[in-house]
């Protein structure tokens, strides 16, 4: 069976050491070029639409998260707090929106700036038990991708399904492919906050933005404030698990007496929209890293390019053409090491999407002969012309290694 554990041994993607800890992987230079290259897209799209960047701590008072609800709702999946006097507790966040809302009460705010996206791809801690952590699936640090935006109640419904565009975007770049959609809803019991006009209000909101949209009801599995639209996926072990959210929530605007000033002149609440795009890091990997069998596509891929010059003489120009490889933004190496054939086989059991060869007449005429994971091979070509093909199928973020015909 396809194991993103394995796999992440084999191609050191990540490792797991007894001496960091259960549930806290340590992501190694392969694993970290393909995160650093999807964390950089991510951004992006998220600047494309909107969203302003910010960093905040990943730890805060006491009194923040109680203020916040977490340590009244939330407790028994947080770490305890640290207490550095009498006075003075800390406390590792368990979710990032506590810090957000701090943000939008850093200064008075005027509708005129509504919506207001803060996005951030930050760390958050939960204190899982050892028997249920695994990999990269299920950990103890996250690091999420995640945004909260403010807005007036009447944009709600434009935001979630901008919201809904973005995550199919971001899908579709990734390669990740839906399982389905689930509207999880309130259950039996006194998890939840608010009062039930907020809730049905929340609710009708999602359903609508999920018009046209199969989905499943989910009664239970709400976050503690408020109702919420996740996506899932199944794991090689048919696991299911949620990948993506879009969370309504009216809580704690209310919490943090967070407010915007009206057209009118009069002080007004905002409602805020937790979402993530493609989840934490850590489960968005053990995911990708199965479904694509560790064969990412291009523009992810740890190492994109290998040049491999079939004997020393053509060490030159194979160092040459890395130099000008890395100039174009990609990333690449020289193997020297051993065998034509033994070098080929090992960039294949890497997954590497491109390989260079340099015989004697390609170095002599500047042309790279490119052979495609999977096998293919490409006629020679000018060395320039081979750089210009990678690096356009990375910049589109393609799927495919060479475009349509």
């Amino acid at each position: 069976m396809i194991d993103h554990r394995r796999l992440g041994r084999e191609l050191d993607l990540f490792v797991s050491d007894p001496l960091a800890g259960a549930g806290l992987p340590i992501w190694l230079p392969a694993g970290a070029a393909a995160r650093h290259a999807v964390e950089e897209y991510v951004r992006e799209l998220e600047r494309r639409s909107g969203h302003q960047h910010v960093y905040s701590p990943p730890l805060g008072k006491r009194e923040l998260f109680e203020l916040s609800g977490h340590l009244g709702y939330f407790a028994d999946d947080m770490f305890p707090p640290m207490r550095l006097s009498a006075d003075d507790e800390f406390v590792l966040r368990p979710a990032l929106c506590p810090h957000h809302a701090l943000v939008f009460r850093a200064r008075g705010r005027s509708y005129r700036e509504l919506p207001l996206r803060i996005a951030e791809l930050g760390g958050m801690y939960r204190s899982e038990r050892s028997g249920v952590l695994g990999g990269l699936s299920r950990v103890r640090a996250i690091s999420l991708n995640d945004a909260h935006t403010f807005c007036a109640p009447e944009q709600v419904g434009a935001e979630v399904v901008e919201i809904l565009g973005l995550i199919r975007a971001a899908h579709a770049a990734l390669g990740v492919r839906p399982a389905g959609f689930r509207l999880s809803l309130r259950g039996p019991g006194e998890k939840y906050v608010g009062d039930d006009g907020q809730w049905a209000r929340a609710e009708e909101l999602l359903r609508d933005a999920l018009a046209g949209v199969p989905y499943v009801e989910a009664p239970g599995e709400a976050a503690f404030y408020g109702p919420k639209i996740d996506i899932q996926i199944v794991d090689a072990a048919g696991r299911e698990s949620t990948i993506s959210t879009i969370q309504l929530d009216f809580d704690k605007p209310e919490r943090f007496d967070l407010s915007y000033t009206d057209s009118d002149g009069g002080r007004r609440r905002p409602v805020m929209v937790h979402r993530s795009l493609v989840g934490s890091m850590e489960r968005l990997f053990a995911y990708l890293i199965e479904v694509h069998q560790g064969a990412f596509p291009a523009w992810y891929a740890p190492v994109q390019l290998v040049l491999l010059p079939v004997d020393d003489e053509q060490a030159g120009a194979a160092a040459e053409q890395a130099r000008r490889a890395v100039a174009a933004g990609l990333r690449v190496e020289v193997d020297v090491a051993g065998s034509l054939g033994a070098r080929i086989r090992d960039a294949a059991r890497r997954r590497v999407p491109y390989l260079g060869v340099l015989g004697s007449r390609e170095a002599a005429d500047g042309r790279l002969a490119l052979r495609l994971r999977g096998g293919r091979a490409l006629d020679p070509m000018p060395a320039d012309a081979a750089l210009a093909l990678i690096s356009r199928q990375v910049a589109a973020r393609a799927v495919d290694l060479l475009p349509p015909d």
